[in-house]
């Protein structure tokens, strides 16, 4: 099936005591001429623990990390990274092209090890993805519940094959038992869950997989219910909606974010259709993360993908890897996610039925247990 998770690694800061570190210059700044307009050697970003050398001489971490940026030096002499369409006229931004700590940057990229390791990079990052390897779903439970029991930051990322498959009761279960903070989803699950509240298909399908009479229409239908009442929210609370992944996430409280998209039907209302838009406000939850799911959904697992850092630095326990598990059926997508740089996501090749109904009885299991 997929690559098995391995005992969470301690973090190694680098030794800033070294030659060529100690006797780096403060990293060099260029000043920005025009609004979204970069130098052109400025210094692009990864998704790898990264320190900036300031004029001071101390080595810090820039703050919201993420690959595909910049990094800007604010008035306070704070880094940030910031995407390339949200620098301004006078920001100072870092320039250069070396990730050794010689010019005033470095990129480290082996600071996590694990007991028994052959080398120091993320030990997500040596797992190669291949439906023969088995799926450790003990330990992707056991990373869930300890994430709840610290009041941590867990995104799922759905495509609407999630709800097809008749995994919704599921994701439903780890909504309500506070495993979910943050749903990142198109058009298309929302559209088809409601299906499912409203209609009882999905697509016009049963949950046997059996089309229905009219059921080309139903998600339509499903739309106009929701437009009428005015938003997802309103639907719920008069009983528009009555169950289902929407339904969970108004109850409990769950914040989500879904996108639109060119093939989109309605939209539903509440759907960014603004890609730039969608983005920041997928961003404001990539920035907050500290786990993240991503199931059945190609575009939206890459694209949640180039925004997350592969750590974050947890008040307790300083510089963490950030779990990223995306499901699918096929590999194809969990190989070109790793591919396109988020290398420390580990590939579960299965369809998103089976990993979400083993998954909850593992991590129930675990409940249990820990009783």
């Amino acid at each position: 099936m997929s690559g098995a998770l391995r005992p969470e690694p301690t973090y190694a800061a680098p030794d800033f005591r070294s030659a060529i570190l100690s006797s780096a210059p403060p990293a060099p700044t260029a000043v920005v001429d025009a609004d979204g307009v970069l130098p052109d050697n400025f210094f692009a970003t990864t998704n790898l623990p990264t320190y900036v050398k300031g004029t001071d001489g101390q080595w810090t971490m820039p703050r919201e990390p993420r690959m595909d940026g910049c990094l800007v030096r604010d008035a306070n002499g704070v880094y940030w990274v910031r995407e390339g369409r949200r620098v301004g006229r006078g920001d100072a931004v870092v320039i250069g092209l070396a990730e050794d700590g010689s010019e005033g940057v470095l990129v480290h990229a082996h600071g996590f090890q694990f007991e028994g390791a052959a080398h120091g990079d993320f030990h997500f990052m040596s797992s190669q993805v291949s439906r023969e390897k088995p799926i450790d779903y003990r330990q992707i439970a056991q990373l869930l519940v300890e994430e709840r029991k610290r009041e941590g930051h867990v995104l799922w990322v759905a495509g609407p094959a999630l709800v097809h498959s008749r995994a919704r009761d599921n994701l439903v279960w780890f909504i309500r038992n506070g495993f979910v903070q943050g749903l990142l989803a198109g058009n298309a699950v929302a559209v088809h869950d409601i299906e499912a509240a409203i209609v009882g298909t999905t697509l016009g399908m049963t949950s046997n997989g059996e089309p229905t009479a009219g059921g080309h229409s139903a998600h339509m239908r499903a739309i106009n219910a929701v437009r009428r009442a005015g938003s997802i929210e309103a639907a719920v609370t008069n009983g528009t909606i009555t169950g289902g992944i929407m339904h969970a996430c108004a109850i409990e409280h769950v914040p989500f974010v879904l996108c639109g998209s060119i093939r989109d039907d309605g939209p539903l209302p509440g759907v960014i259709t603004d890609a730039v838009a969608a983005q920041d406000a997928m961003r404001a939850h990539t920035k907050q993360a500290t786990m993240c799911v991503m199931i059945a959904t190609a575009l939206h697992s890459i694209a949640v993908g180039n925004m997350l850092p592969a750590y974050y630095d947890d008040s307790q326990r300083g510089i963490v890897e950030l779990p990223t598990i995306c499901v699918d059926a096929s590999e194809f997508l969990v190989s070109k996610l790793k591919d396109r740089g988020t290398h420390q996501a580990i590939g579960v090749v299965t369809n998103a039925q089976d990993f979400m109904s083993i998954l909850r009885v593992t991590v129930e299991s675990e409940i249990a247990g820990a009783r």
